[in-house]
């Protein structure tokens, strides 16, 4: 066996994998499948109003524009709603993706179920436009289609202690992992951000963030020593802890629940979806078997568990093939290492294309080839990240209106947006509501910027019910209203005395009109009401 056939065996061949990750891979698969649940969970009540035949924004609307692409459409687009974009195809791969993670959570099947998630959420994705703009989408892909290659085969693999977890797909798990954080640090500091550069970043931060928690507003009232302290904490966690997960075994466990401890203090101070729950679990190959073993219940412990830890595997985990290993016949070598060597041009390119934008963060005039790198973009599997690269200094939130005579306007209730002055902010990540999301990114533009808003009047004007059904209630439940308008408000926490005396956990202060109001001409049009009428 020569030299290079050593090394792709050892970084591809599952064969010659990580020989003391066979429970990191376990458990990160298992949680992998709840995310994956959880996206799915949350597009089964929303997506019909959001990318459906009479949504805020249609798949096929969408599709329809790509169509001029030829056969490029499929690259550039790819989702299997091409076939049909219809409420019962939507819904169908809603409950598909639920099932195969449901099965991925219960070990069936891994590679299957990872597969048949990975391309769902994809077709959801790739249709979504304004609605799955959000780095946690790509977060989620990449992470989905590495675990492709990482999961064991078969449809029963228990621990999977026959095929050990590929070394290269282990690492750009991690690699992912590393880069969504130093990643973030290197834009804090590029975008020019005074507050990050004084250290008053999280002044304001628990306020004014998409969906704000309870614990935030305790959080909120904490001396601005603390702010400072954890604006200095987040850079040095980004950009010099990191660093902890290439050193050796120590170092790695220590980073790990240094990590971990601070995603839940995000997760119960902020509601960002999936997001943090799914940079918990990329941690998980920080952790080997010798620590997670004695974390198992022993009447788990059936011998395969037990062959984590034999010696003779362990000390295979540091060595090549061996060089004297007999040669099998030419096209039998072929025929092995042909999915090995499907894995290696895959996860190669994936790695090239994530280390472009790294490279260019440092180094801006690097003369690297960029043509892998936009042809790989459409699939969302090799990111580049940068979260809250600036921070949003105010809280702005849009309402929609109803009224039958231009002068009293009733509010549409939002499900899970800052509204009613009095009720306590909620958690509920990882649930992800798109609507809610997309109308705190709208209000800091203009509503030429988000068409979803004038678009989402109009439905509102056809009491359209796929669109109604985004918030907690219809004020007009038997017939639409003759007026719709979106109007902008300015949110911030109350103090602990108004809370105390009053019961409010928000104050608002109303700015204006953010969008047109409309109204439903006699021809079935829409059209513009006079500003004046408000």
């Amino acid at each position: 066996m020569s030299n290079a056939e050593r090394i792709f065996r050892y970084l591809f061949d599952p064969a010659y994998g990580r020989f003391h990750h066979f429970l990191a891979r376990w458990l990160f698969l298992r949680a992998l499948g709840l995310i994956y649940f959880s996206a799915f969970f949350a597009l089964l009540f929303q997506i019909r109003g959001l990318i459906g035949p009479q949504g805020i924004l249609p798949a096929a609307d969408y599709l329809q524009s790509a169509s001029g692409l030829g056969t490029l459409r499929f690259w550039y687009a790819p989702s299997l709603f091409w076939f049909s974009s219809s409420d019962g195809m939507l819904m169908t791969m809603c409950w598909i993706g639920l099932i195969a993670s449901v099965a991925l959570v219960a070990n069936f099947w891994p590679r299957a179920t990872l597969f048949v998630c990975f391309a769902c959420f994809l077709s959801f994705v790739s249709t979504a436009q304004d609605f799955s703009g959000y780095q946690s989408d790509g977060m989620l892909l990449e992470a989905g289609f590495l675990s492709i290659f990482l999961a064991p085969s078969g449809f029963l693999p228990g621990w999977g202690v026959k095929q050990p977890p590929a070394r290269a797909a282990m690492f750009l798990l991690l690699w992912e992992w590393f880069r969504i954080y130093f990643e973030s640090g290197i834009v804090k500091l590029e975008s020019g951000d005074p507050t990050w550069r004084n250290l008053t970043a999280m002044y304001e931060y628990y306020q004014n963030g998409p969906l704000p928690t309870w614990i935030g507003w305790y959080l909120q009232h904490l001396p601005h020593w603390f702010h400072i302290a954890t604006a200095a904490l987040t850079l040095m966690m980004e950009l010099l802890l990191v660093w902890m997960a290439f050193l050796p075994r120590r170092w790695k466990i220590v980073c790990f629940f240094i990590v971990t401890a601070w995603q839940i203090g995000v997760i119960a101070s902020a509601n960002y979806a999936f997001l943090n729950y799914l940079v918990l679990i990329l941690a998980f190959p920080l952790l080997d078997d010798a620590f997670l073993l004695r974390y198992v219940p022993p009447r788990w412990r059936g011998s395969g568990t037990y062959m984590l830890l034999d010696k003779k595997d362990k000390e295979s985990e540091e060595k090549l093939p061996s060089i004297n290993e007999p040669d099998a016949p030419a096209t039998s070598r072929a025929l092995a290492i042909f999915p090995s060597a499907i894995s290696a041009v895959l996860l190669t390119w994936i790695f090239y294309v994530t280390v472009v934008p790294l490279t260019q963060m440092l180094w801006h005039e690097v003369p690297l080839p960029l043509k892998p790198v936009t042809v790989l973009e459409p699939f969302r599997i090799a990111n580049a990240y940068g979260l809250f690269a600036v921070m949003t200094p105010h809280r702005y939130e849009i309402e929609f209106q109803g009224s039958n005579d231009g002068e009293h306007w009733v509010a549409y209730p939002f499900r899970h947006k800052p509204q009613d002055l009095k009720e306590r902010p909620r958690i509920y990540a990882p649930y992800q509501p798109r609507f809610d999301w997309n109308l705190w990114f709208a209000s800091l533009g203009s509503w030429q910027q988000n068409p979803m808003v004038p678009r989402t009047e109009e439905l509102l004007l056809e009491n359209d019910s796929a669109v109604v059904g985004l918030f907690a209630g219809n004020p007009f439940p038997n017939a639409p209203p003759r007026f719709i308008r979106a109007v902008l408000w300015q949110y911030w926490f109350s103090t602990p005395e108004q809370k105390r005396r009053e019961g409010l956990w928000w104050n608002r202060q109303f700015i204006g009109a953010y969008a047109p109001t409309l109204t439903r001409l006699s021809d079935n049009h829409f059209g513009i009401v006079d500003q004046s009428r408000q």
